[in-house]
């Protein structure tokens, strides 16, 4: 990760954080200590301003960010009460092919190995959904599986096929 840092005459310092393919997290840190964060698209883009923060709501994000209170697991090496299975949610792209199919025609379980527990559609939960439910882009899914599953899932989100799974 490239960080870029310069000096704002009159207002403090300046941060641009490479986010990957080619955007960019902008973080201006004032005198005072008040931040405003901006996301940038593109080399030559303006940067888009996204909220202020003041100092002592930035140290409460940076602690939650750096893992302080929380510490990510190494799901290959975690014992997890699903036995292999982890939760993940996923959002179903507008380009997937899995849109506008159901459950049924899509195969999911059979396909990747994982189950969809419930859907998370326009603000409303649809749990333990019903083969005949419609996939719709922008759901939410609730997706159950081993770690290898979900990652087939995730490549069947965005090509609608993968490998059977064993």
């Amino acid at each position: 990760m490239v960080i870029y840092e310069a000096e704002v005459p009159g207002v403090g310092k300046r941060f641009e954080v490479e986010t990957g393919d080619d955007e960019r997290v902008v973080v201006i840190v004032h005198h005072d200590g008040k931040r405003e964060i901006f996301r940038r698209e593109g080399a030559d883009a303006d940067a888009e301003k996204l909220f202020d923060l003041s100092s002592s709501q930035a140290r409460e994000i940076a602690t939650v960010l750096e893992g302080a209170d929380f510490q990510p697991l190494d799901l290959d090496d975690a014992d997890i009460p699903l036995g292999e299975a982890i939760i993940e949610w996923m959002e179903l792209p507008a380009e997937s092919p899995l849109v506008g199919q159901s459950l049924q025609e899509a195969r999911i379980g059979e396909k990747a190995g994982v189950t969809i527990a419930a859907i998370q559609r326009d603000g409303e939960t649809i749990g333990s959904p019903g083969a005949d439910e419609v996939l719709a882009a922008g759901d939410i899914l609730v997706v159950i599986g081993g770690h290898a599953d979900q990652s087939a899932f995730q490549t069947m989100l965005e090509t609608g096929s993968v490998e059977t799974t064993d």
